[in-house]
């Protein structure tokens, strides 16, 4: 990973960063490819139970960087989708954060879409611009009507124009807005109240909430069943129970 995201974990908190404020934290080839690494690490890390992502400087991310002759890509992505990446697909389930501290435009937008709270400072913006410059978009158009109702949707994916914070939050897209000042500290107080929960039910409670969307009825009750069954064999499924008889902070391990 280089210089132009930032991963740092805190206890059990990891916090991504947009790290090229000069350029509006525009992703080019070299930052697509650091947060790549960046995501796949946070999967990977069994220290980071919540993840927050965020952006140095004015701009959470003014989305991709046009100037860019070069964007990271990994074979044919005609042929080979990539899923390398939160924004791009990647199946992560421990819960992610977006603390939105300005700008979050295109692609960016599209990695806000994949987290489960979004945080908006009251000086964010967010627009998917692509229609107006002759591009569609994708990742955004599949996730935003299921998000936010197809008629929010369609405002940000059709129109291309930027709505502020507060109109965010009317959307269903933002989950709270907050003083600029107080962003950071606010995305960290959600993290410490996540880390209350187990993490592995969690992350069973998460999986289960994403696929069983996308299953009949009948199916997403019986795999949720089944990630229950499994759940129930971990040490934390253990730990629980016993802390609620005791009337004890249970001291989660997050261990299979």
């Amino acid at each position: 990973m280089g210089d132009t995201v930032l991963y740092e974990r805190t206890g059990r908190i990891a916090t991504i960063t947009y790290n090229r404020p000069e350029a509006m934290n525009a992703i080019n080839g070299e930052l697509r490819a650091d947060l790549n690494a960046a995501w796949e690490q946070f999967r990977k890390d069994d220290e980071a139970w919540v993840g927050i992502v965020t952006g140095a400087g004015r701009a959470f991310s003014a989305g991709a960087d046009l100037r860019d002759a070069n964007p990271a890509t990994d074979g044919t992505f005609w042929e080979v989708p990539s899923f390398n990446s939160l924004e791009s697909g990647m199946e992560i389930w421990k819960p992610v954060i977006a603390a939105v501290n300005g700008y979050c435009l295109g692609f960016a937008l599209t990695l806000v879409s994949a987290c489960d709270f979004v945080i908006a400072s009251e000086q964010a913006q967010f627009g998917f611009p692509e229609v107006r410059i002759g591009i569609p978009t994708i990742q955004g158009a599949v996730r935003m009507p299921a998000r936010i109702g197809w008629q929010n949707a369609m405002e940000l994916l059709l129109i291309g124009e930027r709505v502020d914070a507060n109109r965010a939050k009317e959307m269903g897209l933002a989950w709270k807005v907050v003083p600029h000042d107080q962003l950071m500290d606010e995305a960290n107080a959600l993290a410490e109240r996540l880390l209350l929960s187990a993490p592995l039910a969690v992350r069973a409670t998460k999986e289960v909430a994403r696929r069983g969307q996308e299953l009949p009825f009948v199916d997403a009750i019986r795999f949720g069943e089944t990630m229950r069954k499994v759940a129930r064999g971990t040490a934390d499924a253990k730990v629980g129970p016993t802390a609620f008889r005791e009337k004890q902070t249970p001291q989660w391990t997050g261990l299979e």
